[in-house]
């Protein structure tokens, strides 16, 4: 069978593991990847999806979506089902089944949305020949999956027929088992193929099972995951291709083959119950990689380098308190693993998935990095950690100068203050600190997620003039560490940057460029945000009353997004109801940003238009309606590849185009962070009614800046009878 052409796919995984998945699909082959909420959208021809099914190790499911649709009512999803022609993807006497899902909409419960689905299909094979497909939900021929969101239904074959985490390996599991996929989200992250390539050894002090050791094993060997499977979705669907996939089977093979004459016997495992290490040996001997792994019964509190081994990895997913033990007991555990990890293996990268933040600084070491990762439901962290014998006898910190005690006594205070209201209106990222001692010319800014330990944002102000430029960089580092101890964050969760001339004049100079951008929550909403690569974080904390306006205004109506920026006002608009959203910026970086927020908060397809486009000039070529539009232009843009743009000079002409694209009732929302900006009424007030909305729009945690924006709320005055609302004179640029 000829391959056809290169078309679109989805595979899902556990949250957390988006962006390793991403990375892990474009080394596949796949194109246009573009990671969403617990998956990534990839293009790519059948070979593209076959690869992904047998080597992604981080994959749950690879989708090849079908067809999408309203799906209001059981009616419209079946006829929607019916839609398609299933005989290109089923024969008459095979089996299926259906897999469902559904969220805000009006068909809640998944099983009758299945059975809808499973009789469409059926019904279009009787009325046609009178045959029809059985049903088999352990291996079907064809798996179909069914996602209801908001009314709208995206049908998708599952190529992978099971989850791409069972390996096949797998006889017997502990108490807790440890998904295969997320092993290897662990492994990947604390650099195990590096630690590997460079003669580094794997030790895990509490294997269960022995998933880590054996994902270790495979993932150096160059064993495909699912090469021990024999069964895969697609190979009961009418357009498999058997050679091509015959041929990808014959290569994982070979490559097998030659991973394994050269792997090194590097694998190390113990566990307290020895009935898990019976069950680690049975599982290794059956992922045919028994020989290369030492396990035995060991307490983790004993664990200890290998002898002649130098360096390498300890892993470990140790109990949560919530799975096998008492919460209670859960902090003495991670007290043990630390004093182990600190006193015997010096010179060891280590990582270590605990069960939240808490646990984790219990250990008491210092962690180089943190990820959040989801194990089934629950949602916990991965500490990484470098061994080093300063962890052995850390240094003793000097006391904190008299100015450095001020500051940490004024955020102290702030805290105190600012904590219960925090708390009760559940807001996670918000202002903690605004040059409050003139001294310490610096805004702290906290990110995070409710009840997960959050990152700090701290940026220089202009010191005053009289004082020296050293004093004022001591300053700034007293600063970060007071910060740091007053919130209980690491120096690595804090993003400092400095005031310093830069190329072309830039006030901050060159940012570092990790590319690592941060979940947080805001509004019930998750948006991303990077700390270190630019200027700005990607969330204007002091707009958030403004996105929550847009939200209250969005119910129903058209929303337009001029200088989205990275599209929060256009995350709010569409969580608040808007019929659909369009969202305009020159910048390609801050749209594909910007459609990541809209992804990871369940916003795409079709109704949510991304346009890159300068948004002056968008606004006088568009021809729609809108009955939202948001405006929130930069205070000036010199772009190379649009006019200059002066918000003070230029706002007038600007909101007069957006008069132009605004229903008879609608709304424009204009904001702006220029300090000296006055609103041009006199232009403005002959078309619009205008109401400042300055004041109520700034949150109480920028009330020492009650000057940061302005904002204002448009409409168009109603004409009178008989005269044209067009033919008064336009406002010039």
């Amino acid at each position: 069978m000829s391959q056809p052409s290169t078309g679109a796919f989805f595979a899902t995984c556990p949250k957390g593991m988006e962006y390793l998945l991403r990375d892990e699909l474009a080394a596949l082959g796949a194109s246009d990847v573009r990671e969403a909420l617990a998956g990534v959208h990839f293009a790519g021809t059948l070979e593209t999806a076959y690869r992904a099914c047998l080597w992604s190790r981080l994959a749950s499911r690879i989708l090849l979506p079908l067809a999408e649709f309203d799906a209001a009512s059981d009616d419209a999803l079946y006829a929607g089902v019916q839609a398609i022609d299933w005989s290109r993807h089923l024969a008459a006497h095979a089996t299926l089944a259906v897999d469902a899902g559904t969220a805000q909409s009006k068909l809640t419960h998944s099983q009758f949305a299945a059975q809808r689905v499973k009789d469409a299909v059926v019904d279009q094979f009787r009325q046609r020949d009178g045959s029809r497909p059985g049903v088999d939900t352990e291996e079907p021929d064809v798996r179909i999956n069914l996602r209801l969101r908001r009314d709208r239904a995206t049908l998708s074959l599952d190529l992978a027929g099971l989850p791409l985490h069972r390996r096949g390996w797998r006889e017997v599991q502990g108490e807790a088992p440890l998904k295969e996929n997320l092993a290897a989200a662990m492994l990947l992250r604390a650099h195990w193929p590096e630690t590997y390539a460079a003669g580094g050894a794997l030790l895990d002090p509490m294997c269960g099972s022995g998933t880590l050791l054996i994902e270790g094993a495979l993932m150096a060997a160059d064993v495909a995951p699912g090469l021990r499977r024999d069964y895969f979705g697609f190979l009961g669907w009418q357009q498999h291709d058997i050679a091509l996939w015959r041929g990808l089977l014959d290569e994982a093979r070979q490559r097998a083959e030659a991973g394994l004459r050269t792997l090194r016997s590097c694998f190390f495992g113990s566990d307290a119950d020895p009935r898990m290490v019976q069950t680690a040996k049975r599982n290794a001997q059956e992922a045919g990689i028994a020989g290369f792994l030492t396990l035995e019964k060991r307490d983790m509190a004993h664990a200890e380098p290998p002898p002649g081994v130098g360096h390498g990895l300890v892993i470990t997913n140790p109990p949560y308190g919530e799975r096998l033990g008492e919460r209670a007991g859960m902090p003495q555990l991670y007290r043990a693993l630390g004093d182990t990890l600190r006193q015997r293996f010096a010179g060891w990268n280590a990582a270590v998935l605990a069960g939240d933040a808490e646990l984790g600084r219990a250990m008491g070491l210092h962690a180089r990095k943190r990820y959040a990762l989801y194990n089934g439901a629950l949602e916990t962290v991965l500490l990484t950690f470098e061994l080093k014998s300063r962890d052995e006898a850390p240094r003793e910190r000097k006391p904190l100068s008299p100015g450095a005690q001020m500051l940490k006594n004024r955020l102290e205070k702030n805290l105190r203050h600012l904590r219960k209201r925090l708390q009760r209106e559940g807001i996670a990222c918000w202002r903690a600190y605004d040059q409050d001692l003139p001294e310490y010319a610096a805004a702290i800014d906290v990110y995070g997620v409710e009840g997960s330990e959050p990152y700090l944002h701290i940026q220089e102000y202009r010191a005053p003039a009289d004082v020296p430029a050293d004093v004022a960089r001591l300053r700034l580092r007293e600063i970060a560490r007071v910060a740091g101890e007053v919130f209980g964050v690491p120096r690595e969760r804090i993003a400092l940057k400095t005031r310093e001339r830069g190329k072309g004049g830039s006030k901050y100079g060159q940012f570092d460029q990790r590319g690592e951008f941060v979940e947080v929550e805001e509004g019930g909403l998750r948006f991303l945000v990077n700390l270190t690569d630019y200027l700005d974080t990607g969330l204007f904390l002091d707009h958030r009353l403004v996105r929550a306006k847009l939200r209250e205004l969005a119910a129903g109506r058209r929303f337009l997004n001029l200088f989205a920026y990275t599209s929060t006002a256009s995350v709010y608009a569409a969580a608040g109801g808007a019929k659909d959203t369009t969202s305009v910026d020159l910048s390609a970086t801050y749209l594909e940003w910007a459609s990541r927020n809209l992804a990871l908060n369940g916003f795409t397809g079709a109704r949510h238009r991304l346009i890159q486009a300068d948004a002056f000039e968008f606004a006088q070529r568009d021809r729609e309606r809108y009955g939202l539009i948001y405006v929130d232009p930069p205070t000036f843009s010199n772009s190379k590849r649009a006019d200059d743009f002066d918000v003070q000079r230029d706002h007038a002409a600007l909101l007069d185009r957006c008069g132009d694209r605004l229903g008879s009732d609608g709304v424009i929302v204009f904001s702006n962070n220029f300090r000296r900006f006055r609103l041009d009424r006199e232009a403005l007030e002959k078309r619009f009614l205008i109401e400042d909305w300055s004041a109520p729009s700034i949150p109480f945690d920028f009330a020492r800046r009650a000057d940061i924006h302005g904002c204002w709320l448009l409409r168009l005055r109603q004409p009178e009878a008989g005269v044209n609302p067009w033919s008064t004179a336009r406002i010039k640029r």
